[in-house]
């Protein structure tokens, strides 16, 4: 099964070290929260192709990789 990416706004946090996080993002016109960034690592995603930062998220017990690709913008896989 061949997965696409979905691009999609994402609300983040900006620390003074540097680090980014991001707290929800929007989907099909609904905000939903982050409740947990479990890890943050430079991957491929294998379902959809591309590449960035991997960040991985507790969204309502379940686990969703969003991704910043090197072009500044985000995606899931869908």
């Amino acid at each position: 099964m061949f997965a696409y990416k979905t691009y999609v706004q994402v609300e983040a946090r900006f620390y003074p070290d540097g680090k980014l996080e991001p707290v929800c993002f929007w989907w099909n016109g609904r905000r939903i929260s982050i409740d947990r960034v479990i890890d943050i690592r430079q991957a491929c995603s294998l379902k959809a192709g591309g590449h960035g930062t991997r960040f991985t998220c507790r969204v309502s017990n379940k686990i969703i990789y969003l991704f910043f690709d090197q072009n500044g913008r985000w995606f899931v896989e869908r």
